[in-house]
């Protein structure tokens, strides 16, 4: 059975896929090859449409269509934690809240991207649920698109290394300087894309 349906990419692992259903928000995993369609060229964070073939044990994608190129970053053990992020969770923990969040500005202020702060939980799970999808971005990044217009992202999930929070940014240009900034800072290659 063959159902095309909207997925956010989660991880790749060759050419093995973790995807997060767009209406159940239900992970599904994929086979690692039989595959119909480029899926090695695939990034965690591209949204795509996909006609996955459900008859074998594991599914495979019969076809699909990369709908945005948004590209999702995580990073563990960051260091040094940037001033707004600290700043933003220091008023957290004042107001006695497990989240926070602003809006970032580039020095001539126009506002270049989105900061949310999380109270990392007590097994240190947290930036583990935004990886894997159980806590999905989505609702974040379409609460950006929403008012920033539906556009490509750069999206990085940074869990400190000394410190009990957890850090989301949504840069509002893919490859600008706010993302390429983040990049630099926390050792995050940019991957090669291959697909329009």
């Amino acid at each position: 059975m063959e159902e095309n349906r909207s997925f956010r990419v989660l991880a790749t692992d060759g050419c093995r896929l973790r995807l997060l259903d767009q209406e159940t928000y239900e992970p599904v995993v994929t086979a690692n090859d039989d595959h119909d369609a480029p899926v090695a060229d695939l990034h965690p964070g591209y949204r795509i449409d996909a006609d996955l073939d459900w008859s074998t044990k594991e599914p495979t994608v019969r076809s699909l269509s990369v709908r945005r190129r948004t590209l999702y970053t995580f990073a563990d053990h960051v260091e040094p934690v940037f001033e707004a992020a600290q700043r933003t969770w220091n008023e957290a923990r004042t107001a006695g809240d497990s989240m926070n969040s602003r809006v970032t500005r580039n020095t001539d202020n126009d506002v270049n991207g989105v900061l949310y702060v999380f109270a990392e939980d007590e097994l240190g799970g947290l930036f583990g649920t935004f990886r894997d999808g159980s806590r999905p971005l989505d609702p974040l990044v379409d609460k950006v698109n929403e008012q920033e217009g539906d556009d490509d992202r750069d999206v990085f999930v940074l869990r400190p290394a000394n410190e009990e929070f957890v850090i989301v940014t949504i840069a509002l240009q893919k490859g600008g300087q706010l993302a390429e900034t983040l990049r630099e800072t926390y050792n995050c290659p940019r991957p090669s894309e291959s697909l329009a």
